[in-house]
């Protein structure tokens, strides 16, 4: 079975800002990028190598969301992108979107949105022709006068 594997020196040397992420919370970071992106022979993505790289940014994305990246390490418990700000009295404003889809879930971070967007072929639909059906009554079927 081929699956990606988990290789955090691979991670923080793509992205040094996770460094001090310990690695076990990686490890389960990328375990649930695995909910979003299957990892089995049976994932849309066959080429292992790039899958783990998808899963990489996926796990990216999940660790900002879980506030790995804050320094008291907790999500700041905003869900959604800025669409206001201001400086005095300081004031934001976040958009949720409520689009159809899951491309707001995505587009909360850089890492969410590159993977949405390395993935788009993925939710492209592919025309299958129908198998080709003979109609002719002569073929097979039996004439009664």
């Amino acid at each position: 079975m081929a699956v990606a594997e988990f290789n955090y020196s691979a991670w923080t040397t793509r992205y040094p800002e996770f460094g001090a992420v310990d690695e076990a919370l990686a490890a389960l970071f990328f375990a649930e990028a695995g909910l979003y992106l299957d990892n089995t022979d049976a994932s849309p993505v066959s080429d292992v190598n790039l899958r783990a790289m998808l899963l990489n940014m996926l796990t990216a994305h999940i660790a900002v969301l879980s506030g790995a990246l804050e320094p008291d390490g907790k999500p700041s418990g905003m869900v959604g992108r800025v669409n206001s700000a201001t400086e005095g009295g300081v004031s934001i404003g976040i958009d949720s979107g409520m689009q159809p889809g899951t491309a707001p879930w995505f587009q909360q971070t850089s890492y969410g949105l590159s993977f949405w967007q390395a993935t788009k072929n993925l939710r492209s639909a592919s025309y299958v022709a129908a198998p080709a059906r003979v109609t002719e009554p002569w073929a097979g079927a039996v004439w009664r006068r």
